[in-house]
């Protein structure tokens, strides 16, 4: 069969711009696919762990990222109604960056397209792929590409197949791929609306009074949050509500948009958001998506080999969610070209497939379990008020619960051993 490339990457975020660039790197001819216009802001906590540094470098954007990210987050936190409690961030001891640091997705994203970019990499954007229709070794992908303007309606569409042996599934949490979305179940339905839904939002400030490299967990009732200093000195700050929560926050703000009313909440839940908000200027709108859908999703099979959150969501409580999206393209990476993109078919791609989702969950999934605790524990003031109270007798156990969140861990590379591999 002649192939027009030897992988197409469905989505340009984290995940699917790293694993073309590793695909480039290797020699593989690559084609990514994003239906959104560059540079974007996204719903994003946008910090990056320390052991993900490395990986950076050996994507060829480390040095980019440095000039250009916020301080080296040296300080945890927690902040609710009553205190906050602070900690010394674990350095990572593996590898030369002891500190992770923050940068917005509009940045990150972008620094990432321009590398894939100048590796060769084919990129199609705004488009989409709206079937992919074959078996692994032998993919037929039609896509769609806006002409004209950066949305259907301001141009008109181009249609072309694109034949592939390999797919990596990597678009986002909150678009319809051609495999479905994280908000239906196997057949295609969606899933049935729950009091406990989390929705996600985020919105940039200027001038707030946040100490450089301190990250504070939100704790509030029916949510939690973030906030971080990341490039050009802005803010952050991120939260997920549960739906019968924001319902009831929005009751107490008649006339004004969701984000508006979660930050009331958010500035009424937690003195030191108050506090750090108190003269600051809001950097553009707030942003939502949702509902969530936390959970591992990697050990199914469709043919496309999934990474970031097509393969797996935590909580965004532990600002996790950046990483787990290198992390896992690096993982896949290192196994898929092992072998010509041509091989990839049948038992082959099979076996691959199960060496890749065995060392995803030997990777993730202890953090997809603790994500979940920690964002219970901070929800629900039965358990939040007593947690507050431990972190504020020993604060070391800030440091020890960033630590078994992966703060200081070292990232895997894609340049791993035979035994790693196997």
């Amino acid at each position: 069969m002649d192939l027009d490339c030897d992988a197409v990457v469905i989505g340009a975020g984290a995940a699917g711009t790293s694993a073309a660039i590793l695909l480039a790197q290797a020699g593989w001819r690559v084609v990514v696919v994003e239906q959104h216009a560059y540079p974007r802001r996204k719903v994003c906590g946008e910090c990056i762990a320390a052991g993900n540094l490395p990986l950076l470098d050996e994507l060829g954007v480390g040095a980019a990222f440095r000039s250009a990210a916020g301080p080296e987050l040296r300080r945890v936190g927690w902040m609710d109604a009553a205190a906050t409690v602070s900690a010394d961030m674990p350095p990572c001891s593996s590898g030369p960056y002891p500190y992770g640091r923050a940068l917005g997705r509009d940045r990150l994203d972008t620094l990432l397209l321009q590398r894939a970019r100048s590796l060769g990499v084919i990129v199609l954007q705004p488009a989409k792929a709206s079937s992919v229709r074959g078996d692994v070794g032998r993919f037929d992908c039609t896509i769609e590409s806006w002409v004209g303007g950066a949305h259907p309606a301001d141009g008109y569409t181009c249609r072309r197949t694109l034949r592939t042996p390999v797919v990596v599934d990597a678009h986002g949490s909150w678009e319809r791929g051609p495999f479905g979305s994280q908000s239906e179940d196997s057949n295609g339905a969606r899933a049935p609306r729950r009091d406990s839904d989390l929705f996600a939002f985020k919105a940039n400030f200027r001038n707030t009074t946040l100490d450089p490299g301190f990250l504070p967990v939100l704790a509030l009732r029916g949510g939690y949050g973030g906030m971080v200093i990341g490039d050009d000195e802005r803010t952050t700050l991120a939260c997920c509500i549960r739906r019968d929560a924001l319902a009831a926050c929005r009751v107490q703000a008649p006339g004004t948009s969701a984000g508006l009313a979660v930050e009331g909440l958010l500035r009424r839940s937690c003195a030191g958001v108050r506090e750090v908000l108190r003269n600051a200027d809001r950097n553009g709108a707030w942003l939502s998506v949702g509902p969530l859908r936390p959970g591992i999703r990697v050990d199914a099979f469709h043919g496309a080999f999934r990474v970031g959150n097509a393969a797996g969501e935590s909580h965004p409580l532990i600002g996790e969610g950046i990483s787990m999206a290198l992390q896992s393209s690096a993982l896949l990476a290192a196994r898929l070209i092992r072998h010509p993109a041509a091989a990839i078919t049948g038992r082959c791609a099979v076996d691959l497939h199960r060496s890749y989702a065995a060392v995803w969950r030997r990777t993730f999934a202890r953090r997809l379990r603790l994500a979940a605790i920690y964002a219970q524990i901070a929800m629900r003031p039965a358990l939040a008020e007593p947690a507050r109270a431990a972190l504020q007798r020993w604060p070391a156990l800030l440091c020890s619960g960033a630590r078994l969140a992966g703060k200081a861990t070292r990232a895997p590379g894609p340049s791993l051993t035979t035994a790693e591999i196997s």
